[in-house]
């Protein structure tokens, strides 16, 4: 299939006029230091990328050979999933060297669902959660569930102190089903944090306010801000050892949900937010989960007048903050507002990178790809600074750039300074099937289904009765 000169991809050569040449050499040497990362089919992994670039949105994963910077045949799509490599250490380091300086880094954490429901032949599927929009339908479905931990860069408005389009993805990592989203969490907040200089503060989901998460992320060096669920039950700190018995551990309990236990607030006041309205916060100091009763945090209740009272849009929130010393401001609670911003970059790489677009046969291809367009994401955000702003008519002029629109301006950039990738070498047609050659099925695999706790009670005790019989 003959395709158009490289040069050819250009949309606008004026993109790059209101450019220095060392933001050229700059955002240049990046991609060569990317490309020293790939182990084993560098060129087609990295023609992908520049490909991805350039193409916003795809009917279907072959589509993307089509590109013309990707100088192979669509099959090597495929081939080069099924034969790439990456490596892994290389490449954290190098992104964490390209992370903006900041006084105290903002890391976000959360997790995702890439949906398998049909891909009965593909390893290790699990059921997930995914929100849908249908009433009465469970918001389930069937695949491999993603963890992901990056970075919120500064705003470069001094005015805006909260909101952006960007985030700094580091790891974006599958879930095996023999680990949880916790446990992952932990460990890539493990990675992240002994690799940077200032102690940074880490905002999660309500799913991670919980004991369980605290106790995992005991010895790491960071702060976490998280949102607690509104049934939760905390304790405060144990009253003094009389000297008799085992001395407590536990203090009187603290239920989010009944005002009568939660006594007299250690600080308390109202303010008025430009983005949230009237707000009244609440704090209490020294308190616990019952699984981390040595991880002591702060609670927050921020109560929201203007609110809809909706479960997106609730009344009340409430927030846990436990670190290495107590929330240094008042404000300390709008930090978590930040959080928001991977939501953004969630349906980002789902609509614009086509990240769930592909339907690939083997768990290590999925994650291979999704190495791929953290790739992407990250070259963007590196080329805010190169491309100048090329806005379809119907849209507004932007001070600042967002991912969606420095996507549509790259390909003037990409032809400037080139690829370090090598060209293909044809090496005649392939002889194809031979006639005779049996062709086996693939397997089909189960959908692993995770034990619950009561289930897990259950099979201990028949194990018990089971060995103990005569």
């Amino acid at each position: 299939m003959h395709k158009p000169p490289l040069g050819s991809v250009i949309v606008d050569m004026n993109a790059t006029t209101h450019t220095t040449q060392p933001q050229l050499s700059k955002f240049a040497t990046f991609r060569q230091a990317i490309y020293t990362c790939f182990l084993k089919a560098g060129d087609v992994l990295f023609e992908m990328i520049d490909a991805l670039l350039l193409s916003p949105r795809l009917g279907s994963f072959p589509e993307l050979s089509c590109v013309p910077v990707f100088r192979r045949q669509w099959p090597s799509l495929y081939e080069g999933l099924q034969d790439g490599q990456v490596d892994q250490a290389t490449l954290l380091e190098t992104l964490t060297e390209q992370l903006p300086e900041t006084e105290r880094p903002v890391l976000v954490g959360d997790h995702t669902t890439w949906a398998h429901p049909q891909a009965r032949t593909l390893q290790d599927r699990s059921f997930q959660h995914q929100p849908t929009p249908i009433k009465g339908q469970k918001p389930i479905t069937i695949g491999h569930g993603y963890s992901t931990l990056g970075v919120v860069p500064p705003v470069a408005s001094s005015e805006q102190k909260t909101g952006g389009s960007w985030f700094l993805p580091v790891l974006h990592e599958r879930i095996e089903s023999t680990t949880t989203p916790s446990k992952k969490a932990a460990e890539q907040l493990q990675q992240v944090c002994q690799r940077l200089g200032q102690r940074p503060l880490a905002l999660y989901d309500n799913e991670y306010g919980s004991g369980l998460f605290l106790k995992e992320t005991d010895k790491i060096p960071c702060d976490l801000l998280f949102r607690v669920r509104p049934n939760r039950k905390l304790r405060r700190s144990p009253p003094p050892y009389s000297g008799n018995g085992r001395p407590p551990v536990h203090g009187a309990a603290f239920r989010l949900g009944d005002p009568t236990t939660w006594g007299k607030p250690d600080e308390e006041w109202e303010c008025e937010d430009p983005k949230l309205g009237r707000v009244r916060i609440q704090r209490w100091d020294n308190l616990h989960f019952e699984q981390a009763p040595k991880r002591i945090l702060t609670l927050f209740r921020i109560e929201r007048w203007e609110a809809r009272g909706t479960r997106r849009d609730p009344h009340v929130v409430w927030l846990g903050y436990c670190g290495e010393e107590l929330p240094r401001h008042s404000d300390e609670w709008r930090e978590y507002l930040h959080r928001f911003v991977v939501e953004h970059w969630y349906r980002f790489i789902k609509q614009s990178l086509n990240w769930t677009l592909p339907r690939l046969s083997t768990p290590g291809q999925s994650e291979l790809w999704s190495t791929l367009v953290i790739i992407a994401y990250w070259q963007l955000w590196l080329a805010r600074s190169v491309v100048a702003d090329c806005p379809r008519p119907w849209h507004k002029a932007q001070p600042e750039l967002t991912p969606g629109r420095v996507h549509q301006a790259m390909g003037g950039v990409l032809a400037t300074i080139g690829t370090p990738s090598s060209e293909p070498k044809p090496r005649g047609k392939s002889p194809g099937w031979s006639k005779g050659r049996l062709r086996t099925k693939r397997t089909p695999y189960p959908v692993v289904k995770k034990q619950t706790k009561a289930g897990a009670k259950t099979t201990k005790q028949a194990s018990t009765t089971q060995n103990s019989s005569p």
